[in-house]
């Protein structure tokens, strides 16, 4: 990863002091039947940074996303959002209140070309009649055109204006990944939620998706938090992370401190008994 710029390279503040809290999840339990897929979990996401969340198969980070935009609701514990306690909120509020989301499995419409792809992202902030809309006259199509801009600034900042007019289900994987990206951007989060952006990429693109995240983060202000596997990316993106094993935290704080925890590395690599 040495053609990006790490976040641990720039000047740091102390995320845990001076940044405020955007989210908060409290002794959060989640169970389907018997199985418990997050049990008692505690963390916080401030604004402004760039949160990983990691952990080996099953440890439980996408039931943890799925919690955080609504999908999910907990048996236990509480969700807090932007200071207010949220009881059973459900995704599309949750995206009407500025958390976006992509996921681990592209969700894109294939058959529809990237430009309306991300243009979907704007679907919650049209506020014109709906037959205005199909009918495309008066304020709806000067709503529209204000929206097509704003799509438009998006494809330049992710360097796809060659592929804005082709379905997306002829792009490489690659791209596709891209293409959702702008979609949850298009949003105009204050809470981007991405579920392994990196899974499926080679080495260089990889490197391209690293330094949109961290454009989107310095550039756009937004707060992200991410699930990933590919360690150098997390280390070197990442202001704090925590860490899920079967379902319970085992670690949380700086990149260098989590790295170096013997709860972590027991994880990943396994112990003996």
């Amino acid at each position: 990863m040495n053609a990006i710029i790490s976040n641990n390279e720039l000047p740091q503040d102390d995320f845990a002091v001076e940044r405020e809290d955007l989210l908060r999840v409290d002794n959060v339990s989640l169970s389907f039947g018997g199985v418990k897929a997050i049990t008692n979990i505690s963390f916080d996401i401030k604004k402004g940074e760039i949160r990983a969340i990691i952990g080996p198969n099953g440890a439980g980070k996408t039931s943890m996303l799925n919690v955080i935009n609504g999908f999910y609701h907990p048996q236990e514990g509480t969700i807090t959002w932007q200071g207010k306690v949220r009881r059973k909120m459900k995704p599309y509020e949750a995206a009407s209140q500025g958390i976006a989301r992509t996921f681990q499995n592209v969700a894109l419409f294939k058959g529809m070309t990237t430009l309306d792809n991300i243009m979907s992202g704007r679907s919650l902030k049209m506020r014109k009649n709906f037959f205005l809309q199909m009918a495309w006259i008066g304020p709806a199509r000067t709503e529209e055109i204000e929206h097509r801009k704003k799509v438009e600034e998006i494809i330049d900042f992710l360097e796809i204006e060659a592929i804005r007019k082709t379905p997306v289900g002829r792009l490489p994987y690659g791209l596709q990944k891209r293409v959702e990206l702008g979609r949850a951007l298009a949003m105009e989060p204050d809470l981007l939620l991405l579920d392994e952006p990196m899974a499926g990429m080679n080495l260089e693109e990889k490197e391209d998706m690293s330094r949109f995240i961290l454009d989107v983060n310095q550039e756009f202000g937004t707060t992200i938090a991410l699930i990933e596997h590919d360690m150098g990316v997390v280390m070197d993106l990442s202001d704090r992370v925590v860490v899920l094993d079967y379902g319970k935290k085992i670690a949380d704080g700086a990149p260098g401190d989590v790295q170096a925890s013997q709860a972590v590395i027991d994880a990943y690599l396994g112990v003996s008994h």
